[in-house]
């Protein structure tokens, strides 16, 4: 057992029943610790203005009234000094018992500090030189039950700043600046619009029609109308409704809704500025553009006109003058080192990527390619603002295209210091086409891709009566928020950033409710934790009982994210060991050993005794574990944790290690998120193991667990961050042609992490909380432990080529329960001999991006050129896995385009169905048969 620190410690629960029993002896006393009735009549700041000239010793006659929170407390017999904060900055109140009526003498004494109170006195300067009121009275206006944290290290913890930006602001003021900045950078945005002629509007925020951008949607309930409802991704179809209508220039500040991921720069509900303009064009819009930036550092960071230069993040911005128009192309060219644009050879493109280590994909052609030269290699190196322009079609295809080059489109993107901070358009105002784009949308979202717009019959129709041409444009105000205040995260720019629902235990909400007193009933503990538990789930809970109770079948183990699958002979066993589990655990649900690691305890820094050694626990792995998979995923985390336990805990190098080689110790036998760590707990009691070791392991499981205890320390928050991370790279590493972590990017990791089809098992969730854990952005806790992976290959480092194959997948289950589509009849010879089915050799296999279901081929079929054919079949087959083979397609099939890729035939599956569930085999024929010959 882990010994206890001699450390003093401070409960924070035993200063909170300190205070209230203030509270209440104050009440008992006749006092209102929470009174309506406040009087301020001067802030800190303008006093020490006005008073500036005051001499040391001497006094005014003047008597103020502040109030605000009281900062720090010091006494010296009948003299106490207080350090009172309110809105504009300190002060200091000069308390003398001669000058205070006994009362207000008294509530001095018993004041705590983070109380807000109000004194009312005269201004004096000390003879030390302070400036101070000297109170005649002190009032409390709301009694503090929490303690503010220690001065000295003050609030630095990145998830309590965000989660609890009151406490933030409280802690630290230069945080209350640049929200006020904030709020004046709007202020300035708004008057340099209504100067330009533009009209503010306000557009509805619950769309019946998906439009306006491709994003995936929050969706809600219209009760009134009994339907559903999609939460807003842009404003820009109804803005453009109105420039129909004749309001010639408009702009909407509002606030957009997209079900995505969060990083740096990114934020599911966020604020932007859309703004359209008739009869204006892209120049229209960069002029606006410049203008706007180039007033907003003026206004709100005192620059000089005509020398409009800021500072962000340690680089020098200057936005002043006539910013740079380039060509994308023209970026792409500098970065690779030789002229590239959409004449230069499809396949020099796709060398120029290998080189730079981006992956092309099969269906990227030269718009798309070139693209992702700028993309990942040239868009990082603009520092002063840029507009890129003339995009590729293939990349923008809501866009207008040019007139002197169609496969280029009349856009840009404003890029300053690396980052994208506005999207302009000439605005595409042709209905027919407009109809067309609509509907390669929406049959886009017949394959899968759950970002596709809707079609908008309204709007069409609204496009039909005629819109004049017009320039329009969206600015992100999150991310210029980052570029005027100079911060590194749009969460520090947001006051309520979004973060992950926190867990707040019973005991939590006891401590908050008791001794509390109602004049009506009130709900019980349990009630109250019941419903801050559920939240916004409580009306759909029914619905997932019933889905988990389903999904817990005894005949079939549960999978999940906590994990990798174990092979079919654990899946075998997992009924009867759960059985088994149950039996070992005592009446309250709990063996002996879980409660002893449940309840044991450890400081940081402190020594560290596993009481089992290396070669024990390696045999209890292997003795649990018998898949090499599992087996080599614990030496994964071992070497991870020993890597970070370099850097953060020295002296416990082997503790670290000896938690990640056992973390999934128990996963194998015991497939089930309620068991998972708790046998773990019961085998390393019987191996005689310190139970903070099981202790430890248990956190990466309190995600799904909730009885079990969260990350604490330092090494459990690590190894919560690595487990699902790694298990991320290492998917990302097998697609690459090297199968390896030593060549992989970040930005293709970051990439893969965005793409929530790829290694969906890996729950993007808990990666964010693992970086929340450990006071990092989710972009840092993956470059972090992406270097981490690289230190300890080949460790870890599982595909890399060369590599000994994977062990054998077990053999397919047996064929209970078939079922066999019935024939069909009427199909004469004549039409049947008309198929020309051929052997094509699969060369190369990709995924569709944006569909869950199609994979692209490229098919030798022995005519001498490559053929296209689409299928959808992912559900089925990996793409990697299809490439080298040889199948059986119909080649005389007329093309039909699928996802903006023209298929050219079909591939030949054979389907039936086993236990009503649907299985497919692609039709493969033998190596040895050439491509293209023909089947009859």
């Amino acid at each position: 057992m882990a010994q206890a620190s001699n450390a003093p410690e401070v409960d924070i629960n035993d200063v909170r029943a300190v205070r209230r029993a203030k509270r209440q002896a104050l009440i008992d006393a006749g006092v209102n610790p929470y009174p309506i009735a406040s009087k301020v009549t001067a802030h800190a700041k303008d006093l020490e203005e006005k008073y500036a000239d005051l001499e040391a010793g001497a006094g005014a006659q003047d008597v103020y009234s502040l109030a605000g929170r009281v900062r720090a407390i010091r006494g010296q017999g009948k003299l106490m000094f207080v350090v009172l904060e309110d809105v504009s900055g300190k002060i200091q109140l000069f308390c003398r018992v001669n000058d205070m009526d006994e009362k207000s003498w008294e509530l001095l004494r018993q004041l705590d500090m983070g109380d807000i109170i109000q004194a009312e006195g005269p201004v004096v300067r000390t003879r030390r030189g302070e400036l101070s009121l000297a109170p005649r009275s002190i009032v409390l206006l709301s009694k503090s039950m929490r303690p503010l944290p220690e001065k000295f290290h003050g609030l630095t913890d990145r998830e309590i700043r965000y989660r609890q930006r009151y406490l933030d602001m409280i802690m630290n003021p230069e945080v209350r600046e640049v929200f006020r900045k904030r709020s004046r950078i709007v202020s300035l945005i708004r008057s340099y619009m209504e100067a330009d002629g533009y009209i503010e509007v306000e557009t509805p925020i619950m769309h019946s029609i998906l439009g306006g951008a491709n994003a995936k949607p929050f969706v809600t309930h219209f009760n009134a109308l009994d339907r559903d409802f999609y939460l807003r991704i842009a404003t820009e179809l109804p803005l453009k409704r109105l420039i129909v209508g004749g309001m010639e220039r408009v702009f909407e500040i509002g606030r957009q809704f997209r079900n995505e991921g969060m990083d740096l720069t990114h934020n599911p509900e966020f604020t932007s500025m859309e703004a359209y303009c008739a009869y204006s064009d892209l120049d229209g819009m960069k002029r606006l553009t410049e203008g706007l930036f180039q007033y907003i550092a003026r206004e709100a960071c005192g620059c000089e006109p005509g020398h409009e230069v800021i500072m962000f993040q340690g680089q020098e911005i200057d936005m002043s003058g006539t910013w740079d128009s380039r060509p994308l192309s023209e970026i792409a060219s500098e970065v690779v080192g030789e002229h590239v644009d959409m004449d230069t050879p499809v396949e020099r493109l796709r060398e120029l990527c290998r080189a730079h280590n981006i992956e092309p994909q099969d269906n990227w052609g030269p718009g798309k390619l070139l693209f992702e030269l700028y993309d990942e290699l040239g868009e990082e190196t603009l520092v002063r603002p840029t507009f890129v322009c003339d995009y590729p079609e293939e990349v923008s295809p809501l866009s207008k295209r040019k007139d002197d080059d169609p496969r280029l489109t009349d856009r840009f993107e404003l890029v300053i210091a690396g980052h994208e901070y506005a999207n302009a358009f000439s605005e595409l105002n042709d209905p027919v086409d407009q109809a067309g784009r609509f509907a390669e949308q929406v049959a886009a979202k017949g394959f899968g891709d759950d970002e596709a717009m809707g079609y908008d019959y309204d709007y069409v129709r609204a496009l039909e009566y005629g819109m004049p041409p017009a320039g329009g444009i969206g600015y992100g105000i999150d991310r210029m928020m980052m570029l005027f205040c100079d911060q590194p995260s749009i969460r520090d720019v947001l006051l309520f950033p979004q973060m992950k629902p926190e867990t707040v235990t019973r005991q939590d909400i006891a401590e908050q409710v008791g001794g509390a007193r109602t004049d009506n009933a009130a709900a019980d503990v349990d009630s109250l934790f019941s419903d801050a538990e559920k939240g916004a789930t409580a009306e759909v809970e029914a619905q997932r009982q019933a889905e988990d109770a389903a999904a817990q079948e005894p005949t079939d183990a549960p999978v999940t994210a906590a994990a990798p699958a174990a092979n079919v002979e654990a899946k075998a066993d997992a009924a009867g060991e759960k059985d088994e589990a149950a039996g070992s655990q005592d009446g309250a649900g709990v063996s002996d050993a879980v409660r002893a690691a449940i309840d044991a305890t450890a400081q940081e820094g402190e020594a560290l005794d596993a009481g089992i050694s290396r070669e024990k626990a390696y045999e209890l792995l292997t003795t649990y574990n018998k898949d090499p998979f599992h087996v080599s995923h614990g030496e994964t985390l071992e070497g991870l944790m020993r890597h970070f336990a370099q850097k953060y805990d020295p002296a416990n190098v082997e503790f670290w290690g000896l938690v990640g080689l056992l973390h999934d110790l128990d996963w194998e036998r015991w497939q089930d998120d309620q068991l998972h760590t708790t046998k773990t707990a019961e085998l390393l009691a019987e191996a005689g193991a310190n139970p903070y070791l099981a202790h430890a392991i248990m956190t990466h499981n309190s995600d799904m667990n909730h009885d079990l205890p969260k990350p604490q320390l330092k090494m459990e928050k690590v190894l919560f961050e690595c487990d699902e991370v790694s298990g991320l790279i290492q998917a990302a590493a097998k697609m690459r042609p090297s199968g390896s972590v030593l060549d992989m990017p970040l930005k293709s990791l970051k990439k893969k992490f965005k793409d929530k089809r790829f290694a969906a098992g890996c729950d993007r969730d808990v990666m964010r909380l693992g970086a929340e854990y450990n006071g990092l952005e989710v972009a840092d806790a993956l470059n972090e432990v992406l270097e981490a992976m690289k230190a300890i290959a080949p460790v870890g480092d599982i595909y890399a080529r060369g590599d000994e194959d994977e062990a054998e997948q077990a053999a397919e289950p047996a064929k209970k329960g078939l079922a066999i589509e019935p024939v069909a009849e009427g199909v004469t010879f004549d039409v049947f001999s008309q198929s020309d089915m051929r052997v094509v050799h699969v060369k190369e296999c990709v995924a569709v991006p944006k569909s869950k279901k199609l994979l692209q081929f490229t098919l030798d079929d022995g005519s001498g050129q490559d053929r296209t054919i689409l299928s959808g079949i992912h559900d089925y087959y990996e793409p990697e896995d299809l490439v080298g083979k040889n199948v059986v397609a119909i080649v005389n099939i007329p093309p039909r385009k699928m996802m903006g890729v023209e298929s050219c035939g079909m591939l030949l599956s054979a389907i039936h169905e086993v236990d009503g569930q649907e299985r497919l085999n692609l039709l493969m024929v033998d190596d040895a048969i050439p491509a293209g010959s023909k089947l009859y």
